[in-house]
């Protein structure tokens, strides 16, 4: 007997939990979040920031699809800053710091405002099987909720344990219990489960911070919003702090360094390798002298610093001589100590694409639980999940599932689930074969299509996104018909051959000697367009030569990627498979010829014999 039926049923309300009710609700599946306290919704539980290199670009693609995220951060954001901006576009990282209870007010606002989604609080202790098929789930309350698909995004909550020195604590965040229910529900569907660990540093009261003495760095002065739909940032920005550990910082770790929880050998889980906590640092990179310190401020209204760059798992009182080592911090008053917290996470390999897991049809995961690390990477995560769900709930509409030349999304799910993880995974750049067409600026160009095929565009994100495409299809139109002679351009002081070949504004656009200013004195209308037309139609003209190889690319990946490999092959059934590559293939179930030749150690020859079985079972032979 069912209490109560809905679509979808999303377990958790963090960021993944969050984007991937509000998702599966603009679907238009009947959703339910499920979360332990409601006032915790879009909780920032780590440090108070949005974006980055990489973490930026995920962002975008988030907010090209309707999402949450990038709103919520513009709405919060009390200092901006573009990172790599003296680099290529490609690369550029839009960032934002955030007033974590303007988020929160912001994410519960938006899924408040969101129709066909329901929020409330329980926590979920079991799930209900149909036979092999998730049907629903069992809440602490005692009610049983039936669901035609079940989006599970537990964070660190799944059997988590804060360390802090040799005190264990179980907790999914201070003060929160852990889900313990779920885990064993997972072992008994025999989803395979690992340890992983991360931490956070001390939060620290800034009104006890020596400011006067440390380097200062302000917001942008004309912050750039991380989402689309936001006109302008009205927040007041705040500025930061920057200090850095010393000898006398490094000698204090060293000396405590036994009574750290990761190196004493309570943890046994695997922490980030590119966000290590201060004593990794200290013991990794024995010949750095120092290591930097951000002080990032949580709030308008709040004292709290985030002092960004020292996590760590030390017991309090070395963490105290720890802090008062460090310039501008001799006094600072340690209001929550920091911790390491370990917790349990699913192999992603034993999911779909679509991130749902093969040995229980119906259930679907996102975010921490499936080995990432992250705000960003779990928002995208939880998008798709969402999406996904609502679409298996509708009765079999195709999945949402963005390749690794469409997007960012597209790289970390194919990473997560064709590779697994060994480590939190976290975005950068360089996972990327297309980063020079996965720009941050292109984001909605890449996605919006798509994102109108599956069903998750809102009216008021349709609409804007006509309103832009259509001034950047204006702009470039007239850029490449536009045209002035090499004399105007040396009259204009723009360095070009003098061949007697006009050449157009667009072409221009890429020349590194031609400023703005230069060419509006040519093309005056350039002068006319909105910043963020401008910026879009200046990337496209610096990176023009590459994005039409990368068309050609992309329909030759589409081919291969299209051949599909049945989900229930027999591997030892192909002729002319070695057993190195069976095994290979069988543990890895590639969903496609394209993920089975992005498997480490699969010849071509093997992608050759799989791909004329292939042609074999298509044609019935």
């Amino acid at each position: 007997m069912w209490d109560a039926r809905f679509d979808v049923v999303v377990v958790g309300g963090g960021h993944a939990g969050c984007e991937a009710a509000a998702a599966a609700a603009r679907v238009g599946a009947r959703t339910l979040l499920l979360t332990h306290d409601l006032a915790k919704l879009g909780e920032m539980s780590c440090n108070p920031a949005i974006g980055g290199i990489g973490k930026g670009h995920l962002v975008r693609e988030v907010d090209a699809l309707d999402g949450l995220m990038g709103r919520a951060a513009d709405a919060a954001g009390i200092h901006f800053k573009l990172l790599n901006r003296s680099k290529g576009p490609a690369v550029r990282g839009p960032r934002a710091q955030a007033d974590r209870a303007l988020y929160r007010r912001a994410i519960q606002a938006l899924l408040a405002a969101q129709g066909g989604l329901t929020c409330e609080a329980d926590a979920v202790e079991d799930l209900v099987l149909d036979g092999a098929q998730v049907a629903g789930v069992v809440t602490a309350s005692g009610r049983r909720i039936q669901a035609g698909a079940v989006v599970v995004t537990t964070g660190t909550f799944l059997r988590g344990t804060i360390h802090i020195g040799d005190r264990c604590v179980p907790a999914g965040r201070v003060g929160e219990a852990p889900a313990v229910g779920l885990a064993l529900a997972f072992e008994r569907l025999g989803l395979p489960l690992a340890r992983l660990k991360t931490g956070t540093p001390a939060r620290l009261d800034g009104r006890t911070i020596r400011w006067d003495a440390l380097e200062m760095q302000a917001s942008d002065a004309e912050p750039e919003p991380l989402s689309a739909m936001t006109a302008g940032i009205a927040n007041p920005q705040v500025t930061c702090g920057i200090t850095h550990t010393n000898a006398r910082t490094h000698a204090i770790i060293r000396e405590h360094l036994h009574r750290s929880a990761l190196h004493a050998g309570h943890i046994t889980g695997t922490g980030p390798r590119y966000c290590p906590s201060v004593e990794d640092k200290v013991v990794r990179f024995a010949d750095k002298e120092r290591h930097q310190v951000f002080l990032e401020p949580e709030g308008l209204d709040d004292p709290t610093v985030y002092p960004n760059g020292i996590s760590t798992s030390l017991p309090e009182d070395a963490q105290r001589l720890m802090l008062a080592s460090i310039a501008g911090l001799e006094e600072a008053v340690m209001l929550r100590p920091g911790y390491a917290i370990e917790y349990d996470h699913v192999d992603p390999r034993a999911l779909r694409p679509s991130l749902e897991c093969r040995a229980a049809p119906g259930l679907f995961l996102a975010g921490q639980v499936n080995g990432t690390t992250g705000y960003e990477e779990a928002a995208a995560q939880g998008l798709l999940a969402g999406v996904n769900a609502a679409h298996r709930a509708a009765g079999g509409e195709p999945p949402a599932l963005p390749g690794r030349a469409d997007a960012y999304m597209g790289v970390l799910v194919d990473d997560l689930t064709l590779h697994g993880v060994s480590e939190p995974y976290r975005m950068l750049t360089a996972r990327a074969e297309h980063r020079l067409a996965l720009r941050a600026d292109n984001a909605p160009f890449r996605l919006h299509a798509q994102g109108e095929a599956w069903g998750c565009i809102g009216p008021a994100r349709r609409a804007a996104w006509r309103v832009f495409s259509a001034a950047c299809m204006d702009a470039l139109a007239r850029a490449r018909a536009d045209s002035a002679t090499p004399a105007a351009y040396a009259a204009a002081g723009i360095a070009v051959n003098q061949d007697g070949r006009r050449r157009s504004a667009f072409e221009a656009l890429a020349l590194p000697a031609a400023t703005l200013d230069a060419l509006a004195r040519l093309f005056p209308w350039l002068g006319t367009l909105p910043p963020r037309v401008l910026a879009w139609l200046e990337a496209e003209a610096l990176y023009a030569p590459y994005l039409e190889r990368h068309a050609h690319e992309r329909a030759w990946l589409a081919k291969e990627e299209a051949t599909a490999i049945p989900d229930g092959l027999d591997f030892a059934a192909v002729p002319g498979l070695s057993l190195e590559m069976r095994d290979r293939l069988g543990r890895a179930r590639p969903a496609t010829l394209g993920r089975a030749g992005r498997l480490p150690g699969v010849t071509p020859a093997a992608l050759a014999a799989l791909a004329v079985h292939l042609r074999g079972v298509s044609r019935g032979t």
